[in-house]
Formats: structure tokens, sequence, C-alpha cells
């Protein structure tokens, strides 16, 4: 029985391995390309998985750009060529900071926007309530003698009922 455990447990380990070796392998001869890959991978987004870049996605058409990235570094493509070919292929949702232009100035101003927007609000509330509480000031009523003691006879009634 304990040999049966062991085949087991060894068979176990050993398929690990065969399951951990199916990681892509991208070769450049030159640590600069190799670095360029590795920003491009973790800066472009994967058009399947939404919110995933291309280095952390697993999905097939991730594997296909990131080859096509390494293609196009080995015939020697400038980044912003790579990132222009993704964009004109697959839009402006491939790049996790999207170009300012008109279909995004809601997304790079809108938070200004908004946020401006807030503060004028508060300030005209702010103004509106002590605008209030200055005109009830400026317009309170006097009262007379007999009217102030009458008042201060229903207070005291008022405090000894609670009591």
């Amino acid at each position: 029985m304990l040999k049966i455990k062991v085949t087991i447990g060894i068979l176990l380990l050993l398929s690990s391995f065969v399951l951990s070796a199916a990681i892509d392998v991208y070769q450049f001869e030159d640590p600069a390309k190799e670095k360029r890959f590795q920003e491009l991978a973790y800066e472009l987004r994967c058009p399947k998985c939404q919110n995933q870049n291309l280095a952390d996605s697993n999905a097939a058409i991730a594997k296909d750009l990131r080859t096509k990235i390494q293609q196009m570094l080995l015939a020697d493509k400038t980044n912003s060529e790579i990132i222009d070919y993704m964009v004109a292929r697959y839009g402006d949702f491939v790049l996790y900071e999207p170009r300012v232009k008109p279909q995004t100035y809601l997304l790079w101003y809108g938070p200004a926007i908004f946020l401006l927007l807030g503060l004028v609000a508060i300030f005209w509330i702010i103004r509106g309530r002590r605008n209030r509480q200055s005109s009830t000031e400026q317009s309170g009523v006097e009262l007379s003698a007999t009217e102030t003691k009458q008042l201060d006879a229903l207070l005291q009634t008022n405090k000894s009922k609670k009591s």
C-alpha cells in the first residue's frame, strides 16, 4: 500500500513539472529589445480578457499579440509603431491610457469637471445658507416687554411639565 502511495505521489509531482513547461519563451539577442517587449506586454491590454495586460493573459489572442510584438521588435520597429499597429487593429481599447482626443475628452477631463462642479455647488449652498441667516437676523422681530414675559412663562410651564 505504501509503494502505491509513493508511486502516485511521484507521478503527480512529475506531471506538475510537465504542466509548468507550457510557458511561452520569447528569445531576443538584445536585452534592450527584451526589456521593450516586457514593457509593451504590460502596457497593452488583452482584447479578450478585458482588464488584463498581454503579459498576464493566457488567452490565445494574447499569445498571438505577444508573438506579433516579438516579430515587430525583431524587425526593428519602434514602440510607437507597434502601439499604432495595435490601436489600428484593435482600437483604443488595447491601451490602458487612451490617447487624448475628442472621443476621450470626457475620460480625461471629466473627473476635473465634476470636481469643479461639486466645489461650485458646495460654495453655492454655503452662500445661500449665509444669506438666509443674515436675512433672518436682519428681519428679527423685537418683542415687547409683555410678550417677553408671556414667552418666559410658556417656557417655564414647559420645563415644569418635563420634570
